[in-house]
C-alpha cells in the first residue's frame, strides 16, 4: 500500500508541474512593431469634414493565446509624433490647446480587463492617460492573425481595433463645440515575439 501510495503521490506532483509548466509556457512576451502599430483618430471639423491624423506606438503585449482572457497590453505614445499630413496643423496640436506635447510628452494605454467576445474578438478594457488625466477607456478588438512574419522571420500576432472617447475629458476643449468633441480611434498593430537570449 505504501509504494502504491507513493506512486500516486509522485504522479500527482508530476500532473501539478506539468500543469504549472503548461500555465508559465502559455503567456508569451510580444514586442509591439513601431512601424506597424498606430493609433488613427478621426473628429469632426464643424460639421463640414472629418479629417484625421495619427501617432506611431511602442509597448508590450502578453499573449496567452490558450487563455486569451489573461491576456495585457501596454502602449506608449510619443504625442509629439502626430501626423495629419499637414505641418502647420501637427504644430498646432501639439501646443497648449490642444496635446501640450512639451509638458505631456507621452500617452499611455494599459490594459487590465479582456473580455471574449468571440472567436477572434474581445473587448480590452485600460486606462488611457492623456494630458496627464487617467480615464477608462474599452477597445474592440479583432485579432486578425498569428503565425510566422516573412518579413522578420518572428511569430507575429495582428490585431485591429477601434474605440471612442471625448476629447473634454482629458481637458482638451479648444474650439466646442464646433470642432467634435467625440473622437474616433481606429488601431492598427503587429507585435512580434519577444526573442529570449539563451
Amino acid at each position: 500500500m505504501k509504494k502504491i501510495a507513493l506512486s500516486l503521490i509522485k504522479l500527482l506532483l508530476g500532473l501539478v508541474f506539468l500543469t504549472a509548466a503548461a500555465t508559465t509556457q502559455a503567456a508569451e512576451t510580444y514586442t509591439l512593431d513601431p512601424s506597424h502599430t498606430y493609433v488613427l483618430w478621426h473628429i469632426s471639423h464643424f460639421g463640414f469634414s472629418n479629417p484625421s491624423g495619427k501617432w506611431f506606438a511602442n509597448g508590450t503585449l502578453l499573449l496567452d493565446e490558450a487563455n486569451p482572457q489573461n491576456s495585457k497590453v501596454n502602449v506608449t505614445i510619443n504625442m509629439a509624433s502626430i501626423d495629419s499630413g499637414i505641418k502647420e496643423l501637427d504644430d498646432h496640436l501639439k501646443g497648449k490647446l490642444f496635446f501640450d506635447v512639451a509638458k505631456y510628452p507621452t500617452a499611455t494605454f494599459v490594459s487590465n480587463k479582456v473580455t471574449l467576445t468571440g472567436k477572434n474578438t474581445a473587448k480590452v478594457n485600460g486606462i488611457l492617460t492623456l494630458r496627464g488625466i487617467a480615464k477608462p477607456i474599452t477597445l474592440d478588438v479583432t485579432l486578425n492573425k498569428t503565425g510566422i512574419n516573412p518579413i522578420n522571420n518572428k511569430q507575429t500576432a495582428g490585431f485591429s481595433a477601434t474605440a471612442q472617447l471625448k476629447r473634454s475629458d482629458f481637458d482638451i476643449n479648444a474650439l466646442l463645440p464646433g470642432l467634435g468633441d467625440d473622437v474616433a480611434l481606429n488601431i492598427e498593430t503587429e507585435a512580434s515575439k519577444t526573442t529570449t537570449q539563451g
